[in-house]
């Protein structure tokens, strides 16, 4: 892989978009805390500095105050998150004590049911092979990648499972927002999007506290009359937890899936030893991180690496180049099945905002891909593998596979 010069160089160049990792490479050696030109966003890209930026939580606070956006004309800009100090931060966007007390709720519920969830997981994944196989054919990323972690998060949250299909376009289009690369009209259709996926889950919601059940949908309506919570925190939660709950694994699924296909000896070895596939999934999210970055808001003024980061500027930690470090990793750019602490990589965050999903996408991609394997002999790619354009998440939109 060679680094490219950062002269002039573009994060939303589609070459870069596609493949990321020739730019990682060079921001690792040349910039590794690089600032955006003509922006007040900055690159983190070494183990190092992004797991030392994640540690310092009193200069870089996790709430989500801007996006970098494309401009079809012109450098890219800030689009601005926080409406002017007013915007209300939960969960993953939130600092402590609120981010605390936030994910206590969720993790109680959901350590509690994913225990229950094995059956449920595996017979998912059987029904979307049987619907989306076809003629020895199947689209793993819009077949079984998007559609199985949005049906689990549904089920958990207490949403009926034919509202699946219009939660996922919502999902999707939640996070395309923090992809840049939206403009002009699909821009607005992506904010209308967001106003419905509100209004559809405010009137759940108010559904669930007239009636609440066992579901993490009844635990926050229980919370909010305990006075712990209020309604509108409860709903931004859900919003949360639904817009980006099923991304993580969708980008894992497929992308282990598309691994897999190009290495044949790979396949060959899982099969016959498939206590490995999850040291397979590990490796997986580490060479193809499904959050490329999350972002980081600078406090006050700060230094990282060197480099002077004035008090209202944004980090993007690029978890996607960390976890490709020649510095933390030995052969980065390699499958290593027993690479040691092969648990160690970023690809779910670091520290207190650990991913709090993480213990349901294992779960959900243990039973992608040990079917993927149980149910072929050979499995090839039977097209081009179509990504999502987006300087936030990893995840493709087609996945063509032959089975064999």
């Amino acid at each position: 892989m060679t680094a490219l010069p950062l002269d002039g160089i573009d994060i939303f160049d589609p070459a870069n978009l596609d493949d990321p990792n020739p730019l990682y490479r060079s921001l690792r050696e040349s910039s590794p805390v690089h600032r955006v030109p003509g922006t007040d966003f900055y690159l983190v890209s070494t183990w190092d500095l992004v797991t030392e930026a994640t540690a310092r939580v009193e200069d870089f606070s996790s709430n989500l105050t801007g996006v970098l956006v494309q401009q079809p004309d012109g450098p890219p800009v800030t689009f601005d998150m926080d409406g002017g100090g007013r915007a209300v931060h939960v969960l993953a966007t939130a600092d402590d004590p609120t981010h605390g007390r936030h994910r206590k709720l969720v993790l109680h519920t959901l350590g509690r049911r994913i225990r229950a969830l094995g059956p449920t997981v595996d017979l998912l994944a059987d029904r979307l092979w049987a619907e989306g196989l076809r003629d020895g054919r199947i689209d793993y990323a819009a077949d079984m990648a998007d559609k199985l972690p949005l049906a689990l998060i549904a089920h958990l949250v207490g949403l009926p499972e034919q509202d699946v299909p219009q939660l996922l376009a919502w999902a999707y289009d939640s996070t395309e927002l923090l992809g840049g690369v939206a403009t002009g009209d699909r821009l607005g259709r992506l904010v209308a999007s967001s106003v419905e996926l509100a209004g559809y889950l405010h009137t759940r919601f108010v559904a669930a506290k007239a009636d609440p059940r066992d579901d993490l949908m009844g635990v926050l309506a229980a919370a909010c009359r305990a006075g712990e919570l209020t309604d509108d925190v409860a709903v931004l939660i859900l919003i949360q937890l639904v817009g980006a709950g099923g991304e993580s694994t969708a980008g894992l699924i497929a992308s282990a899936a598309r691994l897999l296909a190009a290495r044949p000896d790979v396949q060959e070895r899982l099969r016959a030893e498939p206590a490995l596939v999850d040291a397979f999934l590990d490796e997986a999210l580490r060479l193809e991180s499904p959050f490329r970055a999350h972002h980081r808001h600078v406090v006050s003024d700060a230094t990282l690496g060197g480099v002077a980061l004035p008090a209202g500027s944004h980090l993007l930690l690029l978890w996607g180049a960390a976890n490709r470090d020649p510095a933390r990793f030995e052969r980065p750019d390699e499958i290593v099945l027993d690479r040691p602490s092969i648990r160690s990589h970023l690809a779910f965050g670091k520290g207190a905002h650990f991913c709090v999903g993480s213990a349901l996408a294992r779960m959900e991609a243990l039973a992608a891909i040990t079917l993927l394997l149980d149910r072929s002999s050979d499995v090839g790619l039977a097209g081009d593998a179509v990504w999502v354009p987006s300087i936030f998440v990893r995840r493709h939109h087609s996945l063509p596979l032959q089975i064999g």
